[in-house]
Formats: structure tokens, sequence, C-alpha cells
């Protein structure tokens, strides 16, 4: 990513947080207010954008009045006390460590739950940490590592935050199973087809520290997928496995 693009990105993270959080902890208070002009609208509009992008960086704590005085400034060509070119380091330092702290915590969680969920029955664990349980089983052949399939999947969080589903959308997917998170690859290969297995997937198998943008899921965190596995489709160069 860009430096000027990271910046723009961690500004817009910065007034979310501003909106969310400095409000309950702020003596500055805003009140209601009415979008008349196309200007208020858009005003509005970025500070949407902006709040949705700092919320889901995972900033808790943010400075309202710093924050509005260094906008102020800007806008109105002041000496800044912290330039354009000082900021963008002080960004990433601030945000890779608030990242690095919430992946840690995440990661932790994660392997709590995943010891609890593993004890019940019907929960079985691979070697490399993966959990599933059968929920119907399949007569059909098993796909390989490079076969494309075609499935129906529910994906939720531990708290049963939905955050993805083929299910949900009523449309099937295809795709590799050499192109997915690891958790895929493996977990799909035990399946037959016809059958649905949950998948319970450590962080280390899933996005690890590093989650698409905007799906709303916490780095390292543990995902739990419903998959039901419809068909293998049919390549040139794949083998199928009975």
């Amino acid at each position: 990513m860009k430096t000027k693009s990271l910046v723009g990105l961690l500004v817009i993270t910065l007034v979310t947080v501003t909106s969310c959080n400095q409000m309950k902890n702020s003596t500055l208070k805003i009140g209601a207010v009415k979008l008349v002009t196309p200007t208020d609208t858009a005003s509005y509009a970025l500070g949407v954008n902006m709040a949705s992008n700092v919320k889901n960086m995972g900033m808790e704590e943010i400075n309202l009045q710093v924050f509005a005085k260094a906008f102020q400034d800007v806008y109105a060509s002041e000496k800044l006390q912290i330039t354009e070119a000082e900021s963008n380091p002080i960004l990433q330092a601030y945000f890779s460590k608030l990242m690095e702290k919430k992946a840690a915590s995440s990661l932790a969680e994660g392997q709590t739950w995943l010891a609890e969920n593993g004890k019940k029955t019907g929960v079985k664990t691979t070697a490399s940490g993966l959990q599933y349980e059968v929920m119907r089983e399949g007569t059909g052949p098993k796909p390989t590592a490079t076969s494309k399939v075609k499935v129906h999947y529910h994906g939720t969080t531990t708290d049963g935050k939905v955050f993805d589903s083929s299910v949900d959308r009523g449309q099937p997917v295809e795709f590799p199973l050499n192109g997915v998170i690891p958790g895929w690859t493996e977990g799909v290969q035990l399946m037959s087809v016809g059958s649905k297995y949950k998948f319970y997937i450590p962080g280390n198998l899933a996005y690890g520290a590093r989650p698409p943008q905007e799906s709303g899921i916490a780095p390292n965190a543990t995902l739990i997928f419903e998959v039901e596995l419809l068909e293998i489709l049919p390549e040139t160069d794949q083998k199928i496995v009975k």
C-alpha cells in the first residue's frame, strides 16, 4: 500500500473512533445536525466513512478535541504541530502496535475457546488444530487439495456474528481448494460430496493477523463455518479420491 493511501486510510480511521468512543469519554458534545445542503450531506457521509474504517481498525481511544484542532489547522493553513510527512510514520507505528495487541488478544481468546469446544461430543481435532463435526455424511467422492468445488457455506465468529454466507445470499460458490484459507483446504478434503460439516478454524488456519478489510473479522480470530459440499467440478488435471 502506498504511503499516501495509508495516511488517507488512517485519517479515516481516526475519525471513526472520534465519533464512537470519544462521545462517551469526552466533555465535548455534538448535538443533532440537519443535512440541508450538498456540503452537509457530503460532510456527514465523510464522517460515516471515516468512522466505519476507524472502528474496523480497532482504535478504542482518541482525543476528539485534538483531532478537531488538527483538522481545523490544515483547513485554515495554520502552522502544524505535526506535518503531514511526520504524521505518516507516527500513524504507522501506532496502528501497527494496536493491531499487534489486538491480534495477540484475539489469538489467546481463540485458543481458550477451542480448548473448551474440543471437549464437546462429536467434535474432532486434526493434527493441525482444525476442529470439525459431521452434520451430515455424504456418499460421494472426496476432493483433493487442487480440486475445484461447489459449496454452500455459512461463516460466523465464535460469538455468532455472521460475516459471510452463501446460504444467506442463496447462491453457492465455486473455487479451487488451493486458493482458499488453509482450514478450508484441509477441511473440505475430509468431506464426501453430499456431506455437511461444521469447521472450527483457528486463526492461524484462517486469515491470521491480516483479515480482509471491512470483513469485521478480528486479527487471528477463530472462525466457524458450516460447509455443504455440493459438487466436485470436472477438471482434466485433477484426481478424485473415492
